[in-house]
Formats: structure tokens, sequence, C-alpha cells
């Protein structure tokens, strides 16, 4: 078959793309990975018994907020990225803003502890389980994310599977936080970043080999 032919013949059979397809994609990935990681989180860690009076405390609604916030950057660039040739240089702009925003009330509130508290400041009781938890609730939403940018014909693989990892590291990090007893500001601001940077590595790396179409 020649070239011309082959050209006109999928011409003929491309139909339209359907409207809003890939917003649908990404509300069906996002709905599977929330559900996975909250269904895991209450069977495998449980909601912290003192909920109720944690929602008055604004450091609880800060912990909710500020991997939300990660969530709709990180959703913006998957988005994008997904698509053949785009990029998402405005949402390196604003996750840096969001680690500023979140990094200088730590280092201001471990510069006003006594030395001898501002271990426990980062550290808390749980730092491990935080470390660990993130991560691993983040694994239903990050597939689902995958399938969704894979679907979508992304060509910049890696930036596309760090945005992926970064968005379920993120989705993860606001349900963990219904079972995280800490509230300290400097703990959220090193193991909760952390615990979401690490599915955003892992994303970066798998994002070559995974979302090759």
């Amino acid at each position: 078959m020649k070239t011309d032919e082959l050209v006109d013949l999928l011409v003929r059979s491309a139909t339209p793309v359907e409207r809003h397809a890939a917003a649908r994609r990404f509300a069906l990935a996002l709905a599977w990975g929330l559900s996975g990681a909250a269904l895991a989180m209450l069977l495998f860690l449980g909601v912290r018994p003192d909920i109720a009076a944690a929602a008055r405390l604004p450091m609880f609604w800060v912990k909710l907020g500020f991997p939300a916030l990660v969530a709709a950057v990180a959703l913006y660039a998957a988005a994008r990225l997904a698509r053949p040739g785009m990029h998402a240089r405005h949402a390196a702009a604003l996750l840096l803003a969001l680690l500023a925003a979140i990094w200088l009330p730590a280092a201001l509130a471990l510069l006003g502890a006594p030395p001898a508290r501002r271990a426990a400041l980062v550290f808390g009781d749980t730092w491990l389980s935080c470390l660990v938890s993130i991560p691993l609730l983040s694994i239903p939403a990050f597939a689902g994310v995958l399938w969704a940018i894979k679907g979508l014909a992304p060509t910049r693989l890696r930036q596309a599977g760090a945005a992926a990892g970064l968005l379920a590291g993120a989705v993860s990090a606001a349900v963990y936080a219904l079972h995280c007893p800490e509230l300290a500001v400097p703990f959220l601001a090193s193991w909760y970043v952390l615990g979401m940077a690490i599915p955003a590595a892992a994303g970066g790396l798998l994002g070559p080999r995974l979302l090759r179409w």
C-alpha cells in the first residue's frame, strides 16, 4: 500500500474525538484512586479516633488543604502532559510556591522552638508510618491516572509519569491526613512532602515504559 493510500484510509476511518473525553478519564481515574486509598486507609489504619475534635483545629485543615492544592496543580500538569507535545512549565512554578508556603512557616516554627523540641516537631511519633503509608496508599490512584494519561497519547513520558505520581501521592496524603495524629507544621513540611515526592519520582522513572503507546 502506498503512503498516500494509507493516509487516505486513515482519514476516512477517523471519527471525531468525544467531547470532554479527557475530563471523564481523569474523573474516573481519580474516583477509583480516591476510593481505593480511602478503603485501604480504613481497613489497615483507621480514622483517628478524635477526628471530631481535631477538625476544630486550623492545622487539621492545613494538613488536608496542602495536599489538596498539590493535587490540583498535579492534575493541571497531568492533563496538559497527557496531550501530544504539551508542556506544563507553569505547574513547576506553582509547586515551588506551595513548597515555599509550607517550608517557610515550618522553618519559623523550628527557629522559635527550644532546641530540645525541634526534633520532636520534625519527627513526631509517626514519621515512619507517614513515609511508608502515603506511597502505599497512592498505588490505586497511580494506576488510574497512568491509565487516563496513556489513553490520551502523551509524548513527554517522563514528565507525564512524574505528574501522575505526584497527583496520586497528593490524593493519598489527603486521605492519610484523616488518620494521622500529627499537627506540627515541620512534620507536614517534611514527611508529607517526601511521601508525595516518592510516587512522583517513581512515576518519572516508570513513565517512559508504562506510558509508551
